[in-house]
């Protein structure tokens, strides 16, 4: 087992930083994890705005009005001079002032001319208070104007029907975003990283020619070294895999063990190993000494990875980037982790289109395999 240890002391020498890129991976993981606990869509609550307002009627009128503000925003009274109201804003004590005229109800009720009120600048709330306000004076005109008192008037704009909000939940399968797929979503740059730098660095310590020529010379069959090599990858690939699926178990426990769909995320992990592994023994085939070696990781990673949805969300992506990124591996893995975050059960269609992506995922690692072994052979032989 010379080849294999040979491996292992390679893999030993850079075990600081496969160290590093875990510590990142579950650091990300761990803060995805407290955001996604944050997150709480069941419930709805209106804006409640600081609304100042400088009242110089003082009238039964502009008093209901306060009143109906109050209701739905946080509102405080201030002095009309102009330098109070200014520095109110500019303090950002409120960003929305209502100035109430002298004669209120004459001025805004019968002759109808508008409240004269001061805004934060470029503050999209404004709107929302301006409809509220225009709503009420509606109300107050339309009551008297219908005989009714002005006490009556306020009385009754005070019961205005609020708006009712029904959270949108989808259908049984759709109901919320489970907070593991953020986890999963960057597991194609676990592995990728992981994987391209360490296979490089070992791959890059065997091709040197005088190990080359000594490993020719052994007595050791080439079949045997190649075996021996693969046996140390896979279990490179195995442990970093063990690693990332503990990791979800330990993050997420019983709501990530009792998914019904906890078979798809394990095998589509699986599959992007695989991926990962081949892809990374092809790049360090052809690498010739560590500054390349890095060029071609981080291109590797960090481009297959923005490409394809593992850094930003697929459903943000420009289509034309995501056509694009149909013909990179890392598409097929996150496609499915989105579809499956979609569902608590696959219905027939879903699982079928499911087992497609990932019978695709199989064919990209077949191809690299190909590609490994015509190369190889090549080299061999020239």
């Amino acid at each position: 087992m010379t080849v294999f240890k040979g491996y292992l002391k390679i893999l030993k020498k850079n075990l600081g930083m496969l160290l590093i890129y875990l510590v990142i991976f579950f650091a990300i993981a761990i803060a995805l994890q407290a955001s996604a606990r944050k997150e709480h869509l069941g419930t709805f609550e209106k804006t409640r705005i600081n609304v100042a307002v400088a009242d110089r009627d003082q009238s039964e009128l502009s008093r209901g009005l306060i009143r109906y503000l109050s209701t739905i925003h946080n509102v405080s009274e201030i002095s009309s001079e102009p330098s109070v109201m200014q520095e109110e804003l500019f303090y950002r004590n409120t960003s929305y002032i209502v100035q109430i005229p002298e004669n209120f109800y004459q001025t805004c009720i019968e002759e109808e001319e508008p409240l004269s009120v001061t805004k934060v600048p470029g503050s999209y709330t404004s709107f929302y208070v301006d409809q509220q306000i225009s709503t009420w004076i509606n109300s107050i005109r339309t009551y008297t104007a219908a005989g009714f008192s002005l006490k009556e008037a306020m009385d009754a704009s005070m019961e205005l029907p609020a708006s009712e909000v029904t959270m949108y939940k989808g259908t049984e399968n759709n109901l919320e975003t489970p907070p593991y797929i953020y986890y999963f979503r960057y597991v194609p740059y676990l592995f990728l990283a992981v994987l391209s730098y360490s296979m490089g660095y070992v791959l890059l310590a065997f091709q040197k020619e005088d190990i080359l020529k000594r490993m020719r010379a052994s007595a050791v069959s080439l079949r045997r070294q190649n075996m021996e090599g693969l046996l140390a990858m896979f279990m490179l690939g195995a442990v970093l895999w063990l690693i990332s699926i503990a990791g979800v178990c330990v993050l997420f426990g019983k709501e990530f063990l009792t998914s019904p769909l906890i078979g798809y995320y394990i095998l589509n992990t699986a599959l992007m190993l695989g991926i990962a592994l081949s892809l990374s023994y092809l790049v360090g085939i052809f690498v010739k000494n560590s500054n390349m070696l890095n060029g071609i990781s981080n291109l590797l990673s960090l481009g297959m990875c923005f490409l394809c949805g593992t850094f930003v969300p697929m459903s943000i992506m420009n289509k034309s980037v995501l056509k694009i990124a149909q013909f990179l591996p890392v598409y097929w893995y996150e496609s499915i982790n989105e579809t499956l975050a979609q569902y608590k059960t696959l219905p027939v269609p879903v699982a079928e289109e499911i087992w497609k992506s990932m019978g695709i995922e199989a064919m990209f690692i077949a191809a690299f395999v190909f590609m490994i072994l015509a190369i190889s052979k090549y080299k061999q032989q020239s």
